[in-house]
Order: structure tokens, then sequence, then C-alpha cells
């Protein structure tokens, strides 16, 4: 009786649908001008909703939405909740099919999410791709998110992965949008568990290292990332680092916070010490979650989550501090180069890499990011690599790692406001006009355009 008479409910709630006053929309124009190589890629925007939705329309997106998810069952409820917000053509609904068609199983309801936002988007999309798709539009046109957007997605994610309801909170400067799920579960392990086996991307805390000439098990040309701190230097190999993705370590009396975002091609390292007065030494772990491809990294110890690629706090107690962490350079390199230079360097011992030999960067992303990033662009190739640095003016700057590198060797100077690039073991660093450290690093061209969209783009 409680069934029929809540499908009775329904029914009555997706009449009044019909007859609804719809929110104000917004036309493409309206809400500014879409850049043509997008409109050339997704084609044009639909209009957008304004304003708060109908109590008829909350109705519909809570049983699509969250009854679907909480209570695991997909039926006739949810169908005829999707044909009511299909019918609205409010685009911002389609953010929360995207989170949906994530997490959800099963041909009918993947069917039904992907029809609802064919229907939102004005756009025929495959069933086979629809997540992608459906997310790459709504990242193009950047589709303004629904009202109560957050209540929506935290009841779709925490119900399916435990372990992000600390991660999942209001406040901050955080664009819930971008986020999605990487496939993987957050590694809520204790500091300095190493060890410690997880169904997670496990962090390295305080990893052991070995001399150079003790690391026979390293090749000549296999790929390390070098870091150099107050005249100590270390390498993290790349064999290591796609398996960690995240090491917190000491170097050169400095602690520091080392995570390597496969998807988009780069090894960073900030400075997790000598912080402002009240703050303790994050320890930086993986989230489990993207944010247009790229690694969403959080603080073990306060849940804020860090944007990986800008190194700053944008939810949490870390947030509210406004703490942002500072960077140093990563070198990009060849094992037998970096150690050539560098004799005395240390590296982290093989045990590390968990017995495998993963090498994703050449053929993984071979034909473009494998998660929605939207809209990338046009200036370089999606994958091409850039050398990455920020003036002391706060402008961006990237350098096209190939010509740059061919344009150092024949001696040329490569200069862009107070950044000098020069040589370093094979690979590139940035440098202040007094030879100070910038803090640059490696990343495909993609992460680096969308996470700094005003960049420079230097050309030989």
């Amino acid at each position: 009786m409680k069934h029929n008479t809540h499908i009775k409910q329904l029914l009555a709630t997706l009449l009044l649908t019909l007859y609804c006053v719809f929110p104000a929309v917004l036309n493409a124009q309206e809400r500014g001008t879409t850049p043509k190589h997008v409109l050339n890629q997704f084609g044009t925007p639909p209009a957008v909703g304004e304003g708060p939705l109908s109590p008829a329309l909350q109705f519909a997106a809570r049983v699509a939405f969250v009854d679907s998810t909480v209570l695991g069952a997909w039926d006739k409820n949810q169908e005829l909740a999707l044909a009511a917000i299909a019918n609205s053509k409010d685009p911002r609904l389609a953010w929360i099919i995207s989170d949906m068609l994530r997490f959800v199983a099963g041909d009918q309801p993947q069917s039904a999410l992907t029809l609802a936002a064919s229907e939102l988007l004005g756009k025929s999309l495959d069933i086979q791709r629809a997540f992608h798709d459906v997310t790459n539009h709504l990242l193009a046109w950047d589709i303004p998110a629904p009202p109560d957007y957050l209540d929506y997605k935290r009841v779709i994610f925490t119900t399916h992965i435990p372990g992000w309801e600390d991660i999942f909170v209001e406040g901050g400067d955080i664009d819930w949008r971008l986020v999605s799920w990487g496939g993987v579960l957050i590694d809520g392990r204790a500091y300095d568990a190493t060890d410690e086996p997880c169904k997670c991307i496990s962090a390295a805390d305080n990893p052991e290292f070995s001399s150079a000439e003790e690391a026979n098990w390293l090749k000549d040309d296999d790929i390390v990332f070098g870091i150099e701190v107050n005249g100590e230097t270390r390498a993290y190999p790349r064999r290591i680092m796609e398996v960690r993705e995240m090491v917190n370590d000491t170097l050169g009396g400095r602690d520091l916070g080392i995570p390597y975002c496969t998807l988009c091609g780069a090894a960073q390292a900030y400075f997790t010490d000598q912080l402002p007065d009240g703050i303790e030494r994050p320890v930086l772990r993986t989230s489990g979650l993207l944010s247009r491809s790229n690694k969403v990294m959080y603080d073990l110890n306060t849940n804020s989550i860090f944007d990986t690629f800008l190194g700053r706090a944008i939810t949490g107690p870390l947030a509210e501090k406004q703490l942002t962490l500072k960077q140093t350079t990563v070198i990009t390199t060849d094992w037998a180069t970096w150690k050539q230079q560098h004799p005395e360097t240390t590296v982290l011992l093989e045990r590390y890499a968990l017995g495998r030999n993963p090498d994703f960067r050449n053929g993984r992303d071979a034909n473009g990011p494998i998660f929605p990033v939207g809209d990338v662009d046009p200036r370089l190739s999606v994958h091409e690599d850039v050398i990455g640095a920020v003036t002391e003016s706060g402008k961006a700057i990237a350098f096209p790692r190939g010509s740059a590198l061919l344009a150092l060797m024949h001696g040329e100077e490569i200069a862009f406001e107070n950044i000098n690039l020069e040589l370093n073991a094979g690979g590139i660093k940035a440098v202040d006009q007094d030879g100070s450290d910038i803090g640059s690093h490696q990343a495909f061209w993609f992460a680096w355009s969308q996470f700094y969209p005003m960049t420079e783009l230097w050309a030989p």
C-alpha cells in the first residue's frame, strides 16, 4: 500500500510539473561568448535554467537521484521522475546525472539516465560513453550547477564510497562540478603506514632510500623525478611514483609532500613545513577523486582538500586559514643523466614499486585524457609536455619542453619577465634572475592550460 501511495504521489507531482513555472533561462549569448573551438567541437550550448527548482522538480530529483542511491533501487518511480527532469529542459540537472552515471550499473538505469541527459543537453548520446560525453559537454559549455548540488553529490558519492563523509562538506573555495571519481578508494591510513596494505593508491611516508651505486635495479633510460633541496638531491623513479602517486618525505632538512598525477604527467614537490603558526604539517594523501583529470589530494589531519596543481587548500580548516603550499622544482629526466650530474644523489628503494613495473605514459593516454576534461586550449596538442612556472607578477607561462630543450642545447637564452630557463641534469629548470629556484615542473598541456587558463605560451 505504501508503495502504491508513493507512486500516486509521484504521478500527481509529475503532472504538476507540466504546469509549473519553469526557471528563467539564459541562452549562450546572455551567459557570455562561447569560444569558437568549443562551438566547433561541442556545438551550441543549450539555454540554461536560472533560479531555484520548482517543488515538483525538487521532488523528482529526490526520487531519481537520492532515493535510488540510498535504497539501491531502480523502478518505475525513477523512470517517471527522470521523464519529468528531462521535460524541464534545464541542463543544470545533467550535472547530477553525470555523477550518477559514474557509479550506476545496469542497462536500465544507464539507458534512462543517458536518455534524460540527451534531452537536457540537446545531444544524442551513446550509452557506452555517456559519463564522458555528458561531463565533457557540461565542462566545455560551463553549465552552472543546479541549486543544492552538493547535497545530491554528497549522497551519491558517500553512499557508494565510504570514507568521503568528511570530504564532501560545505564551504571553502571548491567547484564541486569539477570533482569526479577516479575509480579508486580514499587513502585514509594513518601517517607512516607505508607498508600497511589498502585497497587504495597507498602513499609512501618517510621512505627509505639508497645511494646511486646501490640502485642497480634502475636502468639508465628509466625516467626519474629529481629534487634538490639545500644541496641534497634525491631521485623518485617514475616506476615508483606511478604506483604510489604520493610521497611524504624529508630532504635537505625540509619536509615535502610530492604528488604525481599520472593522468596529467605532473610530478610536483610542495614544502609542508615552515607554515604559519597553528598549522600542523599536512600529511598529503590521495582522495580517490579527480578534478579535470587531475588527482585531488587531501590532508589526513584536517580532511582539507587541496587543489593539487596549485597547492592551495580549497576546503576545510586549512582553506579557512588560506594556506597555499610553496613549490620547489621537480626535474623530469633519465636516471643516467641525473646520477651523472648528481653522483651524490639518493634514490628510493625498489620495494616501493610493489613489484610492479607500469609505464602508463607510453600507452594508456595515447588517445587523449581517459577522464573528462571538457575543452582544451587549442594552441598545443593535448599531451604535449610543457615546463610551467609562475612569474613574480603572478603570470603563468608554459614552455613547450621539446622546443625549449632544443633551444637551450643550442645555447639560446630563454626568458620571460623574471624567469630564466636553464638545463639541469637533462631536464629544464626555471630560475629567477638571481639564479634562485622558482618552483617549476613538467606537465601535459591540457592540465597546465586548464589550471592556468590565462597562461602565456612561449614560442621559439
